[in-house]
């Protein structure tokens, strides 16, 4: 095999958040290229119809143009961002100019890396040769089984498994500078399965590893699968972290413009300000998300109704923070950063209208031109 077994983000070369915060240019910036899906899996909301229905996601692909003033809004920073993320809740390819943006966000400089995360399934070569080409540094692949009955059980759509695996091979010839890093969730696999998932894409990838089940998703339940109570995500173990460390670094903007807190805000019940008409450093530095944080510095996250049950608290391995949260907040406050801050602001989560869009009927469809 000529991958390296290891996890998707690197648990050593990490920067001690206590020693940079506050930051005035994010490490990550997230970019929702897609709110839709092709799959429908059993532990994401994004697989319920019904449920997106509900909290009345858009599901739509973000324009080009909205993308490009997010990314000329990314060059305002006094800092390069490290990292633009094009991937949020959907499948990024189903945003047909993915290849644009990713070329468009190199082209002005707006961010260090770009990486994506796909099911695989619409990666076709030409496909792969466009993102590859356009400068994609970085492309994690999510795989699910290592055979159709597994794929139909688990993504809930029927899917040649040989497809995906001649899409990721076919993609590791064209890759260029692209590092490849295939995953699966090992906990619904056998000891041999695990060995044929190694076998099959270790030598078209540069790294791979076999993850475990959690619930990352606050206020939604799985389906089917079982959170493994043993083990986080990586392997690690499992501990609790009460001040959650990624608004301090990261925040997430939707397909349609709306900005969230969170990367793992899929009810869009956490919105901290909208890049149609804010600058993307006006969001990072508003009153709304610096709300958030000074609720976690204070020690409040198990009063939000949405934060209190999120398990990448537990099983996600989050940078932690929690013994420095007192050092934090004092420098904050003597540094009059909160300054007009209500945190209180940060539990006023949004409630859904009874004005419920209609869906696409080509909804979980695997068609590129759905």
């Amino acid at each position: 095999m000529k991958a390296e077994y290891a996890p998707r983000i690197d648990l050593v070369n990490r920067t001690r958040l206590e020693t940079v915060i506050p930051l005035e240019t994010p490490f990550v910036v997230f970019v929702d290229p897609s709110d839709a899906c092709n799959f429908k899996c059993r532990f994401c909301p994004t697989s319920d119809r019904d449920l997106m229905k509900a909290v009345e996601r858009p599901w739509k692909q973000m324009s080009f143009e909205l993308f490009q003033k997010i990314a000329d809004d990314m060059t305002k920073f006094p800092g390069k961002v490290e990292v633009l993320r094009l991937y949020k809740d959907g499948e990024p390819l189903l945003n047909k100019r993915l290849a644009d943006m990713i070329k468009y966000a190199k082209d002005v400089g707006a961010s260090k890396r770009i990486d994506t995360t796909t099911n695989a399934a619409l990666l076709t070569k030409e496909r792969g040769k466009a993102i590859a080409e356009a400068g994609l540094d970085r492309i994690n692949i999510s795989i699910y089984g290592v055979n159709n009955e597994h794929y139909t059980n688990f993504s809930g759509v029927k899917l040649e498994f040989e497809r995906v695996l001649a899409n990721v091979r076919e993609f590791y010839e064209v890759r260029r500078n692209c590092e490849v890093l295939v995953k699966i969730n090992g906990d619904t696999l056998s000891e041999t399965e695990k060995q044929m998932f190694l076998d099959q894409f270790g030598d078209y990838a540069d790294k791979i590893h076999i993850e475990h089940i959690m619930s990352c998703w606050p206020e939604f339940e799985l389906r089917g699968v079982n959170v493994n109570q043993d083990k986080g995500i990586y392997g690690q173990e499992i501990k609790e972290v009460n001040a959650c460390p990624y608004p301090f670094y990261s925040f997430s903007i939707n397909s349609d413009g709306l900005a969230s807190v969170c990367f793992l805000d899929w009810g869009r019940k956490m919105i901290v300000g909208d890049a149609r008409s804010e600058s993307v450093p006006e969001i990072w530095n508003g009153k709304p998300i610096k709300s958030y944080r000074k609720m976690f510095l204070e020690g409040k996250r198990k009063e939000h109704t949405v934060c209190r049950g999120c398990g990448q608290m537990t099983h996600g391995l989050p940078d932690q923070i929690d013994s420095y949260r007192d050092n934090i907040l004092i420098k904050l406050n003597s540094t009059a950063y909160f300054d007009g801050v209500d945190e209180s602001s940060a539990f006023k989560v949004k409630i859904p209208s009874n004005n419920i869009a209609e869906f696409p009927v080509s909804w979980g469809s695997t068609s590129e031109d759905k």
